[in-house]
């Protein structure tokens, strides 16, 4: 759908806004820059730790068969993501659009390549990923109350559901408010992380290090081979999961220039050294095959060591995941909000408060699906299927930046990263991804599936233009309905000289207010 098409109708593009563009004098509703360097660290840190590291790193040391090796695992998956990290630091200035990896998708390979890369995340991958990382939390904040026997599974999702719903009112509310949020529980996981790592080093200075020594870190305790080594990668890159979250938000970011690579070259050496020393530290209280029975590392770890102050590492894991459901919100929102600009999705996703300058149909699009999402009961098998295409679209990306390159050579770069880098990150997703197809075929090829469902829906929603008038005037209709019921308008856009593309006119927002649009 082009810009022209989605600006026709009785739907007002912008209205105005309290907050007047620098040097242009005009006003516009706009998506603001309010994201600094440290709260971009905190999406980045917040997004990648969530209750992996607290809950269950045993699949990195299930599948590399030792300890010496599940460590260096840590590490190099640690490197790659910070190579994939730099890739998509370049095209995030270079097609400098919120919607990350999608934008890039679709600015490089075409619209159909780009919306079933929305699709299956729109589908699929974010809703269920912020709901089962709801679910841990609401598991954590109840495990106290219930320590002999499950949570009732009706609490479960009532609490998941409360959690959803408070921070989706909080990212309706304020930009500034959802990344304070951020902030302060990524500072609080630090704590926690850094609380079970000093207590490894007091470990290690009690002589508690057997499993540390070389000769017992490389014994081996089962049988490895190339496949499982690749499990145990893919295993270490799902606790990574987030790193690219950043790149949803860059048209929010400030100095996107400078700040998006500064957050990258700060968190994911942060991030690696955190998940390295908080797996020495829980090799340091418990045994391979201790750490391989616990369903929850961290809790068994602080049952070992803390005794009767037990209790923080459930309530860190809540904080954790409670960071971690905020960061979801925050930028799959702006994901759906890019892919509703670009007429991949109902044009009503893709406007904003005419006060709050927040994405609130979006977000409200995000928690409900989410919500959706805590009423089935196979939420897990959903994220298996659609794993495997989360990370082939990170290929896809990556693969995009070279057609880039060789396309537009001349094209402004403000951030230009030796090609070196993307062939590695290539050839690493290309062991992963290939011996991922081969151990779960069956898996794969159903998230396979699910993916391409979107191509008749691509063509029948988004490449059809000459839809019967009907359809049109019903489509307007709900627009309408939802524009009243949220107080949004279309957001001004940027043109190259720093103006809004459309002068502001405030009898749209009076309309908007007295219902006369």
């Amino acid at each position: 759908m082009t810009d022209g098409a989605r600006q026709r109708g009785s739907v007002p593009v912008a209205a105005e806004s309290p907050k007047t563009d620098e040097g242009s004098g005009t006003s516009g509703v706009a998506l603001k820059k309010e994201i600094g360097l440290l709260s971009a660290c905190g999406i980045i840190v917040g997004n990648i730790i969530g209750s992996g590291i607290f809950v269950s790193p045993k699949g990195v040391l299930e599948n590399s068969g030792s300890v010496g090796l599940a460590l260096i695992i840590w590490v190099a998956t640690g490197v790659i993501t910070a190579v994939g990290a730099l890739c998509y630091a370049e095209l995030g200035v270079t097609i400098p659009k919120s919607g990350g990896d999608y934008s890039y998708v679709k600015d490089i390979f075409g619209g159909l390549a780009g919306f079933l890369r929305l699709w299956i995340a729109v589908l699929v991958i974010y809703p269920t990923n912020q709901a089962v990382v709801a679910l841990t939390f609401a598991n954590y904040v109840l495990q106290p109350l219930f320590p002999t026997c499950l949570s009732p599974e009706i609490g479960l999702r009532l609490l998941a559901a409360l959690c959803l719903l408070v921070l989706t009112w909080v990212n309706c509310h304020s930009v500034r408010w959802a990344t304070r949020v951020q902030d302060i529980f990524t500072i609080g996981k630090l704590l926690a992380l850094g609380l079970i790592i000093t207590m490894g080093i007091v470990q290690i200075f009690r002589g508690r290090y057997y499993w540390l020594e070389p000769a017992n870190a490389f014994a081996t305790f089962q049988k490895c081979d190339v496949g499982m080594i690749a499990l145990a990668f893919l295993q270490g890159s799902f606790a990574y999961g987030g790193w690219n979250f950043l790149n949803y938000v860059t048209e929010e970011l400030v100095d996107p220039y400078r700040n998006l690579p500064r957050a990258i070259f700060i968190s994911i050496p942060l991030v690696t050294f955190a998940y390295v020393a908080a797996n020495i530290a829980y090799i340091t209280a418990m045994s391979p095959r201790e750490l391989l029975a616990s369903n929850a590392v961290a809790v068994t770890f602080g049952e070992k060591l803390l005794g009767v102050m037990s209790w923080i590492m459930p309530i860190s894991v809540a904080l954790s995941t409670f960071g971690g459901v905020n960061g979801c919100l925050f930028t799959s929102s702006r994901l759906f909000f890019a892919g509703a600009r670009e007429g991949h999705l109902p044009r009503l996703l893709a406007m904003i408060h005419v006060d709050r300058c927040t994405p609130i149909p979006a977000l409200l699009v995000t928690c409900v699906s989410t919500l959706l999402m805590l009423c089935t009961s196979d939420i897990y098998t959903l994220i298996n299927y659609v794993g495997f295409i989360n990370y082939l679209f990170y290929g896809v990306t990556i693969a995009g930046q070279i057609v880039l390159r060789i396309k537009s050579p001349d094209m402004h770069r403000p951030i230009k990263v030796s090609l070196a880098w993307p062939v590695i990150y290539l050839l690493f997703w290309a062991f992963l991804l290939i011996f991922s197809l081969y151990s779960e075929p069956v898996v794969c090829s159903i998230g396979l599936a699910i993916m391409f469902t979107g191509v008749p829906v691509y063509f029948l929603g988004v490449y059809w233009e000459n839809k019967p008038q009907c359809f049109n005037n019903s489509v307007d209709r709900l627009t309408y309905i939802g524009q009243k019921l949220c107080m949004v308008v279309y957001p001004a856009e940027e043109s190259e000289g720093g103006k809004t593309s459309r002068e502001a006119e405030p009898e749209e927002k009076q309309a908007l207010n007295s219902g006369e649009l």
